[in-house]
């Protein structure tokens, strides 16, 4: 239908004047601009819906509607949007209508419908009221954002914070570990606040008790598997050391790359107390606090392996108190009890912190030596030295109210390393040891072995040959010659010998560890020093041996003396020698002992001109961060290095690194045990300074080595 127009009518339309003639194309110009605006409408990435001055839907578009699940036909005329509502968002949007028609006010507000499918969808609501043009209230136009992915977010926010503050303490850092974030739990744990962490790194927890290495392992864990999980001992603010469970693990972003670490900790003082506790009860006896049975066990089936693997000899003894039944019937259990506490104290007195002392039952203890010695003799030595110095100790006089005891032990002894035995076999050697004891008078030890017995009787005899040869001078010195890389004889070493009573030579290995068990080292030690400073007089009054040096071995117990260091400047002053020709040898196994102490006599004396020689280099446990503080003049190759020189690469390798790492701290090296030409070769190739071995001289009574050194060409090289 065409609509026909007066000649003179006149549309405006975008600011602009058309004639009647031209109303078809404005139509049609209408058209496309409402259809246009239809599709914008529809094509929306938001909800927009109109509503009647009631509520009820005009009009809706596609992104609403796929919100809800309803389609156009079911809601366009027929529904209110009220009705959609959640229960909570009904009176708030109510309010909001009132509010909007009122004011006029456009303001946004969170409401949540329900889908059709009875999903709760959450979104912020913007309404515009509508007036006629009598200002009446029309409709309403509405456009809806859906906050759904923000309200997860939030949620997962609350959800995280409320993880974060748990009961365990919580640390966050960044990539570099300092710390950005610590929760409540950790400042109860450790008493820092946050504001005391923030910035810092986590190193002032520390509590001191790791070195460098654990670390390194943690974070090596932690580099290969993004988490490290262990037990740690940690420091609080008041100082105190407390253990917890610390579990850091390692954030990263899309790329792989580190944004953040992520620590837990768990206070578990309490637990590992409890943990403690049941321990004690499980392992430990209650009366004496010593280990039980069950705790010995496992300690002798560990002693057993380890013993396999080092092939070092222990032992095993069965201890019982006599007359304790007699005791315990006359004055009741109250005063065995007693008893049996005092002679626990004094047995673990007698001990090294390394041995074992167990109860295992009314007054039988067992006690477990372990790292003894390398063969059984040596370690029959020490467990008679041992088991009497047990004996002494519990032999004395005990007061219990009116009543004076004298309480005395019955001990049998075993030994375990050599053959394969199990626990139940060594307990039941020493126990029948034990019996033994008791039959023989009681207040004894007994071996299971009866060759054993005769090693101790030996060794008792040895002892007091010992004795006597100090006090007959039955010790004379050897001397075996030390040379310079061209065969030039500098000094010598000086060798104690022991020819006893029927003349018979004694060695050394078995009489130096012995005398040093007693303490005859110390006068025997003293007579050596006394021995070589006249040796050293005798030839600097002699101008062709004037500039010989003399080496004599000191061991740890004379070096160990308070005085040691005045006894040495005494026998310098006695004999009136030059310090710098006596050089004072110690072995390598010295730097595991009092390091700091012994390092200060060795200044003292270097101070005064004496030199000192590390003997048996590359055999014990020596550690570089002291041995660069030890005022060493030369370090000593040991012959098992220099024996297979010829065949052993390992060996050739171990001397040549031995040699370089000495010149770089200004040491001068000295091998011994030389004794062919190719060990001497290979020694002078790789830079070895001084030499001493059977090769050149093996060790003689003084007058024929100085008879030896008149056959070389000539004295003369001495004094260059």
């Amino acid at each position: 239908m065409t609509l026909t127009l007066p000649a003179d009518y006149v549309i405006e339309f975008e600011n602009k004047h058309y004639a009647a003639e031209d109303y078809n194309d404005l139509e049609n110009r209408f058209t496309a601009l409402e259809n246009s605006l239809a599709n914008i409408y529809q094509q929306a990435s938001f909800g927009l819906h109109t509503l009647s001055a009631n509520g009820t839907f005009l009009s809706i578009n596609d992104k609403e509607l796929d919100w809800l699940g309803y389609s156009e036909q079911e809601l366009i005329g027929k529904v209110k949007f009220v009705d959609l509502l959640t229960e909570d968002s009904e009176q708030k949007y109510l309010k909001h209508l009132a509010d909007t028609a009122s004011s006029g006010v456009d303001k946004d507000i969170e409401l949540s419908f329900i889908s059709k499918n009875s999903s709760v969808i959450n979104f912020v609501l913007y309404t515009n009221a509508i007036l006629n043009s009598y200002g009446i209230l029309d409709r309403y136009r509405s456009v809806l954002f859906n906050i759904d992915a923000r309200k997860s977010m939030e949620a997962s926010l609350n959800v995280a914070e409320t993880v974060f503050e748990t009961q365990d303490g919580m640390m966050i850092t960044d990539a570099d570990c300092n710390i950005i974030r610590v929760n409540k739990a950790f400042h109860k744990i450790t008493g820092y606040s946050a504001k005391e962490c923030i910035g810092k790194t986590p190193s002032f927890l520390s509590s001191g008790q790791y070195d460098q290495s654990f670390y390194t392992s943690m974070w090596n864990a932690i580099h290969e598997r993004n988490v490290w999980e262990g037990e740690i001992w940690d420091k609080r603010k008041n100082g105190d050391i407390f253990p917890a469970r610390l579990t850091i693990k390692a954030v990263k972003d899309c790329k792989h790359i580190v944004t953040n670490y992520v620590a837990s900790l768990i206070d578990i003082s309490e637990s590992k107390a409890a943990t403690d506790e049941i321990k004690n009860l499980a392992f430990y006896d209650s009366l004496t606090l010593l280990p039980n049975r069950r705790l010995l066990i496992e300690r002798l089936k560990q002693a057993l392996a380890l013993s396999r693997n080092s092939h070092k000899v222990g032992a095993v003894l069965f201890l019982d108190l006599d007359h304790f039944k007699t005791l315990n019937d006359t004055f009741g259990h109250n005063i065995g009890d007693l008893l049996l506490k005092e002679a626990a104290k004094h047995i673990k007195q007698s001990l090294r912190e390394t041995d074992t002392v167990a109860r295992i039952g009314g007054d039988e203890f067992v006690i477990l030596l372990e790292n003894l010695a390398d063969n059984k003799l040596e370690a029959l030595a020490e467990v008679g030295i041992i088991g009497e110095k047990i004996l002494s100790n519990l032999c004395q006089g005990y007061e219990f109210d009116s009543y004076h005891h004298m309480c005395t032990a019955s001990i049998g002894a075993t030994l375990f390393g050599e053959h394969q035995m199990n626990v139940e076999e060594l307990l039941k050697q020493a126990d029948i040891a034990m019996y033994e004891a008791k039959d023989s008078g009681r207040n004894s030890l007994r071996f299971f072995d009866p060759e054993m017995e005769k090693s101790i009787s030996h060794r008792a005899h040895l002892d007091h040959d010992l004795r006597f040869a100090l006090k007959e001078g039955q010790f004379s010195l050897y001397y075996q010659v030390q040379v310079n890389n061209i065969g030039n004889p500098l000094g010598a070493e000086a060798l104690i010998r022991w020819n006893n009573s029927n003349n018979e030579e004694i060695s050394p290995l078995s009489f130096i560890p012995l005398a040093e068990h007693t303490g005859l080292i110390i006068p025997i030690g003293q007579w050596v020093l006394d021995t070589a400073c006249a040796q050293i007089s005798k030839w600097q009054r002699n101008k062709k041996t004037r500039k010989l040096t003399l080496s004599i071995n000191v061991s740890a117990i004379e070096f160990k003396q308070a005085n040691f260091v005045e006894q040495v400047k005494s026998a310098l002053a006695r004999h009136d020698i030059n310090p710098a020709y006596l050089t004072l040898e110690l072995t390598e196994s010295m730097l595991l002992q009092d390091v700091e102490s012994m390092i200060s006599k060795m200044i003292e004396l270097r101070k005064f001109g004496v030199r000192f020689e590390l003997d048996d280099f590359g055999t014990g446990y020596s550690s570089l961060q002291y041995l660069k503080k030890l005022p060493i003049n030369r370090l000593k190759i040991d012959k098992s290095f220099v024996r297979e020189l010829s065949t052993n690469k390992s060996d050739k390798k171990l001397v040549h690194a031995i040699i370089n790492m000495a010149h770089s701290l200004d040491m001068k090296v000295i091998a011994e045990g030389v004794e062919t030409q190719n060990q001497l070769q290979f020694l002078q190739n790789s830079g070895c300074d001084y030499y001493q071995g059977y090769f050149f001289g093996k060790p003689i009574p003084v007058g024929e080595f100085e008879a030896a050194l008149e056959l070389r060409s000539g004295l003369t090289v001495l004094n260059s």
